[in-house]
């Protein structure tokens, strides 16, 4: 079990809470004043807060910064949280002036950088933009447009580039998901999601659950907001991309050839977090949860079992097997994921092998997985075998 420390929220304070509540009928009427603006009349649209948050990524805050100035909606308010930089970040900052509100603090880890942010924010809808992403600049005004009157968050989809630009792909690669994820979070251990810069959330959402925990989630800080926020609303997905999502090897979640098993150790650190506090959450509001929800997940299994196969005296559950988890996940793929037949016999192969072979023929299987563009010769049958299962059902067909 994770310990996890919560903190009992203080109740609001009177001008709090009709601030809070001007704010909700605001944006309960916008769905109301877009009608009206269309036909000639003229509302005052909510704010939109852009909450830039970074450490040491002065060579990419300037393009977070301006994808976040120039956005074609207006009522926006930009701050830029430098989360103790030693780099030249902070004369980047002070080169905007007055177009942001900058917060300039100590290094405290991305959770702090979240709670001073939106501590200095103002607006009904808030939208965390990690420094190393940016936003399109029609990012804002879609969002105004599908918001819904009893949503918690609107979410949308995120290129992926490299360090320099250059296109590499759809986050997340599966479907994102709509409505009251809580039930599917409850069921499955997680939802369809993107990472932080994907993410725009109602501020009453944000009021009830933040300043989040700073010590747990020192890093992937927005798993915590993912967790928490279907619980207050409904989920509105805007399928395509509004934004990048840079992978450039130093952050938390990308892979290179040489993966590291710590690295995969606090992945799976932050998933036991991520269910602890589903639990606390789901227990406070009288939700049963599943005991085994760690082992519905297949997407967790896959990096439990390999940061066991990579780093086993420093993996987070000692009692773990290979076997065990292997056979646990082959369980979750058929029977909780909503994988096409093609990838569920392609993850049940790999997770046998990773559950059967010696360690040193898991590697390569691991790096195979896990870092798509590095993918070895040796075990590129695995592809082709799902390719021609693929072949051969389309042509039994005609």
């Amino acid at each position: 079990m994770v310990a996890f420390l919560y903190r009992q929220q203080d109740q609001p304070q009177e001008s709090t809470m009709k601030g809070t509540a001007s704010r909700t009928k605001s944006l309960e009427g916008l769905k109301y004043s877009r009608q009206k603006a269309c036909e000639g009349y003229t509302f005052d649209w909510p704010v939109v807060s852009i909450i830039v948050t970074h450490s040491n990524y002065g060579q990419f805050l300037p393009e977070a910064s301006d994808s976040a100035l120039n956005q074609i909606y207006s009522s926006v308010e930009v701050i830029v949280v430098d989360d103790g930089s030693t780099d030249h970040s902070r004369e980047i900052i002070a080169g905007y002036r007055d177009k942001i509100i900058p917060v300039l603090k100590e290094n405290g880890g991305q959770a702090s950088a979240f709670n001073a942010g939106f501590k200095a924010s103002s607006g009904e809808i808030v939208i965390f933009l990690d420094a190393d992403d940016y936003l399109f600049s029609h990012t804002v005004e879609q969002v105004i447009a599908a918001w819904e009157p009893d949503a918690a968050k609107v979410h949308y989809l995120l290129e992926m580039v490299d360090s320099t630009g250059r296109r590499l792909g759809t986050h997340p690669p599966r479907p994102l998901d709509s409505g009251e994820v809580w039930q599917t979070l409850l069921q499955k251990g997680r939802y369809g999601t993107p990472v932080t810069s994907g993410n725009a959330f109602r501020r009453a959402v944000l009021e009830e659950i933040l300043p989040m925990p700073e010590t747990e989630f020192q890093i992937a800080a927005d798993g915590y907001l993912m967790v928490l926020a279907p619980f207050y609303g409904q989920i509105v997905s805007i399928n395509r991309a509004l934004g990048a999502y840079r992978i450039h090897g130093k952050n938390l979640w990308a892979m290179t050839m040489n993966i590291e098993g710590e690295r995969l150790r606090k992945f799976v650190q932050h998933d036991l977090q991520r269910y602890a506090l589903l639990e606390h959450m789901a227990t406070k509001l009288g939700h049963r949860v599943p005991k085994d929800l760690s082992y519905r997940d297949y997407l967790h299994l896959k990096v439990r079992v390999a940061s066991l196969s990579l780093n086993f005296r420093s993996h987070p559950v000692p009692s773990d097997s290979r076997l065990f988890l292997a056979y646990r996940a082959l369980w979750a793929v058929w029977r909780y994921s909503e994988l096409s037949g093609q990838k569920r016999l392609l993850f049940s192969l790999w997770f046998t092998w990773v559950g059967l072979a010696p360690l040193p023929m898991v590697k390569p299987a691991i790096t195979w997985l896990f870092v798509p563009h590095c993918r070895p010769r040796s075990l590129g049958w695995v592809g082709t075998l799902g390719k021609k299962t693929s072949a051969v059902r389309k042509l039994s067909s005609v």
